[in-house]
């Protein structure tokens, strides 16, 4: 007999699996002896009150055997010889629309412009320590995309957009923890990813597909309103399937399809900084605790205030993390954040940003490219007010509320440094104004978070593409050129890992359908 359970376990016991399985017992009110085994289906943390707990979803098994735990393998077809796809970028949605594509017996062709995980640790290392921008290689540019090296978080609403278990599964048959099966929060952290990136591409080139880095788009052959092909710094590649998953910060795409009179649309983004407190006063304020108990990870938060009708809200929250150099051109300063995969480091930031409406940047009606002009600007003025070598401008956060330049800042994990600045003259007045007004009351909601031991350090810029490509919402093709998939973050349809995979894998069956 198979029983449904919900329980609620405290930290203690939670690695305890006798204890467990007497809780199971009392529950049922059978003798514990019956009990064979048990398997967690779901597990998410409760701090609402005041004793943090353990949620568990579990099946127990009751006068029968457990069953062996599930081995998840891939094992893909040979395509070589088969219809080749293109698909522009090697980030989460380029992956799986080809391993998708190899499964419905399509050929996937991958170009990418950066390099592949292993070469691009050192332009990482170059940004960190030099300030040095390789354009091609660097946070954002390369195998696995930007979530390779910023962070590998996996929590995502996208639930109805598409299957989230076979996203989570392909990475487990790939190398990560099945940790990620059954976390609410499911994250692998920037230390472990890069290998499964690495097992994705070799099931790619062992199935007969083919994947070339430092190979940049130039220019999409179109003939009669249908590609058929693309130009590289490379070569041509000849298709007349092209997915499009170049991700939000390659600007370059966006302004080749509005010189080929492609179109394209502006699109509302968000804009702020990012805020980093110490791991111990996150942890004492969710926790309620002044020690955080060992089987508990690191707290995360997520907070969102509307202030004068305008949204103010955290975003893609690292706890133990870093704060990151993401810019992926020169004279400009653009942060994000990651975890490794044991969340140790000292401190916890997150993207605390506010939506910037079409109305608010000038000339847009005329001007598909104004969002993303108005971008830039922000991050260049961010680089002026650090004064070179991707130093950061910041203030800590009591000072920002208060209009007061700080006379110190608090030690940091952005690693090219921060520089003490006035964020009002580099942030647009509403975005200073909304988080001025927000900060005080999101303490209303977690008490101890309006501290001046946080820092704010700007700017947080990248949170979604400010360019939307549009398509045919059944076809998914470009309602102007048959053939081309507008696909992912970069054309305004996915916001995160798990949804940009997702949203690679309904072009690569858009294009099988065909």
């Amino acid at each position: 007999m198979i029983k449904e359970l919900e329980l609620t376990i405290l930290p203690d016991f939670i690695e305890n699996n006798e204890k467990i399985r007497t809780q199971i017992a009392d529950e049922l009110r059978i003798s514990s002896k019956r009990i064979s085994g048990f398997v967690i289906e779901k597990r998410s943390i409760d701090a609402r009150s005041k004793i943090t707990v353990y949620r568990v979803k579990l099946h127990c098994y009751i006068d029968e055997p457990t069953p062996a735990p599930l081995v998840y393998n891939h094992n893909y077809k040979n395509i070589q010889d088969a219809k080749p796809v293109i698909i522009v970028g090697a980030g989460p949605a380029g992956l799986f629309a080809a391993l998708r594509l190899i499964e419905l017996g399509l050929k996937p062709i991958v170009i990418e412009r950066g390099k592949d995980v292993k070469a691009r640790r050192r332009d990482l290392a170059a940004i960190n320590k030099e300030g040095i921008i390789n354009a091609e290689s660097n946070y954002c540019f390369g195998e696995g995309g930007a979530g390779t090296y910023s962070d590998g978080k996996l929590y995502t609403r996208s639930t109805k957009r598409g299957d989230v278990n076979k996203v989570l599964e392909t990475f487990v048959s790939h190398g990560a923890s099945d940790d990620i099966l059954v976390d609410a929060r499911p994250h692998i952290g920037t230390n472990k990813l890069p290998h499964i990136i690495t097992a994705m591409r070799e099931s790619i080139l062992n199935a007969g597909g083919e994947i070339h880095f430092d190979t940049k788009l130039l220019d999409i052959d179109i003939e009669f309103n249908k590609v058929s092909g693309i130009t590289t710094n490379k070569g041509n590649f000849k298709g007349d399937n092209i997915i499009l998953a170049t991700g939000h910060s390659a600007r370059d795409i966006f302004y080749l399809l509005h010189e080929k009179n492609i179109l394209i649309e502006a699109k509302p983004f968000a804009l702020g900084v990012r805020i980093e407190h110490p791991q111990s006063l996150i942890d004492k304020a969710q926790y309620r605790c002044d020690i955080r108990h060992e089987n508990l990870p690191p707290a995360y938060y997520s907070l969102v205030e509307q202030v004068n009708g305008r949204g103010a809200f955290s975003f893609c929250m690292c706890p133990g993390g870093i704060i990151a150099p993401c810019a992926t051109d020169q004279n400009e300063i653009v942060v994000n954040g990651w975890s490794p995969s044991k969340r140790n480091n000292p401190y916890a930031n997150s993207g605390t940003v506010v939506q910037v409406n079409l109305s608010d940047i000038n000339n847009v009606e005329n001007d598909p490219l104004a969002a993303l002009r108005f971008q830039q600007e922000i991050e260049q003025k961010a680089f002026g007010a650090g004064g070179g070598f991707l130093k950061a401008p910041a203030q800590r956060m009591v000072d920002f509320v208060n209009k007061k330049i700080s006379k110190d800042l608090p030690e940091c994990s952005y690693l090219p440094g921060i520089v003490s600045s006035d964020l009002y003259s580099v942030l647009p007045d509403f975005v200073a104004q909304s988080l001025k007004n927000a900060l005080p009351l999101f303490d209303k909601k977690m008490r101890g978070y309006f501290t001046n031991e946080a820092v704010l350090v700007g700017v947080e810029s990248r949170t979604s593409s400010p360019v939307r490509i549009p398509r045919d919402k059944i076809s998914l093709e470009h309602p102007q050129i048959k053939g081309l998939y507008p696909c992912a973050e970069g054309a305004g349809y996915a916001g995160g890992i798990v949804s940009a995979a997702i949203d690679g894998i309904k072009c690569a069956e858009a294009i099988a359908s065909q």
